[in-house]
């Protein structure tokens, strides 16, 4: 299985669907290696123990005691999730700046000793290279890739040991980009498609924009809904957040694809009829700035909190502070967001434009546009406690269906059709 994030390197729903899945297939006794791109750094020290490594090619083996029958291999790369050529060129720039500072990486190594990519379709090809090699020393019946920069490297994995390639696509360069997409994250997308045995889309939505966007029969692609991970007790840290006000959250990436100027201006509309209203936005991307500046441009500045980026207990922390989550976004192929907040007691407003939308019945949606709208069912929900009741207790109902061990069965008996077919 190859992926590009991982517990604790998580930026997005990625990674915990990977999390998720691979530790459901462990659990269903399906032997998962789980191949991912990665410079580790120091701070994952405590989280992260680097067993092994290959100097050549700068492989290592990551190890979570509590996944059973799974395996992690690492390879020394810059590539990182939800990146851009921009930010790649940026981050190799920065390694080359460490390497002539003398800075040593995490293994002992000064960095810029391996050969980057000069370029992120180049370090992709590199990345694709160095897995055909690592694969070759291992015994495996299928090869999963997760989303388009580990796509070349499932193709040549595939190729070199004649095994099915099943792609699963979590989200495509339309959701991410719209309209303006980058033609070679699209190039690579599509080929990876096409040369693919089983293409999974972990929505209809999703599969809808393969089959129209990308010219992929439908009979090739199969929808695999994402689950949400039953979580046990955290040790909550303080956030600084004063509960004596409803608090509405907002959690993902702060990117066009997720809608945070909808947000903001349903955010204003509401603050026009309800005062005691804090608006929490989580996360952290390329309209960040921009998202601070309107809020202050709107004269909400002083209702809004931007946290950053947060992981672990201290997302755990917000969920358990707020009184309403809020998705407004443009494209999401599925959105793991808003079954977390369920699984959390929170209720959820979700975008009509989603995927998540498919499997939850018991949740408010509106079109990401309408901020008329998602500022009428925010008031609504905060207002009237009976709704806020029926829709966490039907929607937290709902959400206890929705298993990661599921959707590894569905994942399972789409690598056994494979396998039929070759």
């Amino acid at each position: 299985m190859l992926g590009w994030e991982f517990p604790p390197f998580i930026s997005g729903g990625l990674g915990t669907a990977c999390y998720g899945l691979t530790k459901a297939m462990g659990q269903l006794g399906i032997k998962v290696t789980f191949v991912l791109p990665k410079m580790v750094d120091s701070k994952y020290a405590t989280h992260v123990n680097l067993l092994s490594s290959d100097s050549q090619m700068s492989v290592g083996t990551l190890k979570f005691g509590e996944l059973k029958n799974v395996a992690f291999r690492t390879i020394n790369s810059p590539l990182q999730p939800y990146s851009t050529p921009g930010v790649y060129q940026r981050r190799i720039e920065e390694k080359l700046r460490q390497k002539q500072d003398g800075i040593v990486g995490t293994d002992g190594a000064v960095f810029g000793g391996i050969d980057y990519g000069s370029n992120m379709y180049a370090e992709v090809q590199r990345y694709a290279a160095v897995a055909a090699q690592l694969a070759g020393d291992g015994q495996f019946d299928i090869v999963h890739a997760h989303d388009w920069m580990t796509y070349p490297a499932g193709i040549a994995v595939s190729a070199m040991s004649g095994k099915p390639l099943i792609v699963h696509v979590h989200s495509t360069e339309f959701d991410r980009s719209g309209e303006n997409i980058n033609q070679m994250i699209y190039d690579i997308e599509r080929e990876g498609l096409h040369t693919a045995d089983k293409v999974i889309a972990v929505s209809y939505f999703t599969r809808n924009t393969i089959i129209g966007r990308y010219g992929i029969s439908g009979e090739k692609v199969e929808v695999v809904h994402n689950g949400v991970e039953r979580n046990g007790n955290w040790s909550l840290a303080e956030t600084g957040i004063d509960k004596d006000e409803k608090i509405v959250l907002f959690l993902g990436r702060i990117t066009m694809q997720k809608g945070p100027e909808y947000f903001l201006h349903a955010a204003k509309k509401v603050l026009e009829v309800m005062d005691n209203v804090k608006f929490v936005m989580v996360g952290a991307g390329d309209l960040m700035h921009r998202a601070v500046e309107m809020a202050a441009e709107l004269g909400i500045g002083h209702k809004v909190l931007f946290t950053g980026f947060l992981r672990g207990e201290d997302v755990r922390k917000i969920y358990k502070m707020a009184d309403l989550y809020v998705m407004p976004s443009v494209s999401e192929p599925f959105g793991i967001a808003p079954l977390e907040a369920l699984e959390n007691d929170v209720p959820v407003i979700i975008s009509k434009q989603s995927g998540v939308s498919e499997v939850l019945k018991h949740a408010l949606k509106v079109d990401f546009w309408d901020v008329n709208e998602i500022a009428n069912k925010v008031v609504a929900v905060l207002k009237h406690p009976p709704l806020e009741v029926m829709l966490r207790n039907y929607g937290g109902f709902e959400v206890r269906r929705l298993r990661w061990k599921d959707s590894a069965r569905k994942c399972a008996k789409i690598y056994e059709e494979a396998l039929v077919a070759v």
